[in-house]
């Protein structure tokens, strides 16, 4: 099995609880870099995301800056309006224009994570109350990756693990507190790094 070495999450309505509950249960040594989209409003609090999730997690969380460099054990959370792209070994911003009404854009994270790093990839859709993410989620299935989706019987708001399985039935269906254990273990899997 291929060793995942990005992880790119994706969140809207309900989100912050369910992000702190995956991050929470990641290890300060785990092996991938993770990226997150997580709906929010553009409302001059910069960082305050960031910092919150960064006192309740054992591995560090920062806000993307352009050109970032990824590394694994380290989260970066798109800032409030911009989209969050990966690249090989970094992340870069932009200011498209919204997708889903969303800037950041779940899909534009995910299908950037599918390109970037295809196999070496794990997409997951949390709850949300639209559609986003269901057309990146595909991609990464396309390349190989891994598809996880929160439960929709369990999640905040159903809307967007359903869109997401609609799109990758495939994909693992778990419950919050199973995906955070279910990255650890994908991520362990060899021991190759980050380009």
């Amino acid at each position: 099995m291929t060793r995942v070495e990005l992880v790119a999450v994706g969140a809207s309505w309900g989100g912050l609880h369910a992000i702190e509950i995956v991050l929470g249960c990641l290890p300060a040594d785990f092996g991938a870099a993770v990226v997150i989209a997580q709906h929010r409003p553009d409302d001059g609090r910069d960082g305050a995301l960031e910092h919150l999730l960064d006192e309740r997690c054992a591995i560090p969380v920062c806000e993307a800056e352009d050109k970032l460099q990824l590394a694994p054990g380290v989260v970066i959370v798109a800032p409030a309006g911009y989209h969050l792209l990966v690249e090989p070994g970094a992340v870069s911003l932009s200011v498209d224009e919204p997708l889903h009404f969303s800037r950041p854009s779940i899909d534009v994270l995910l299908g950037s994570a599918a390109d970037a790093y295809g196999a070496r990839s794990a997409g997951v859709v949390l709850t949300g109350a639209n559609a986003d993410g269901a057309v990146g989620l595909a991609k990464i299935a396309a390349r190989g990756g891994t598809t996880i989706v929160q439960n929709p019987q369990t999640a905040e708001r159903r809307e967007m693990p359903e869109a997401a399985l609609w799109s990758t039935p495939e994909a693992r269906v778990l419950e919050l507190d199973e995906i955070g254990p279910a990255l650890v273990e994908l991520a362990a899997t060899s021991t190759r790094s980050l380009p």
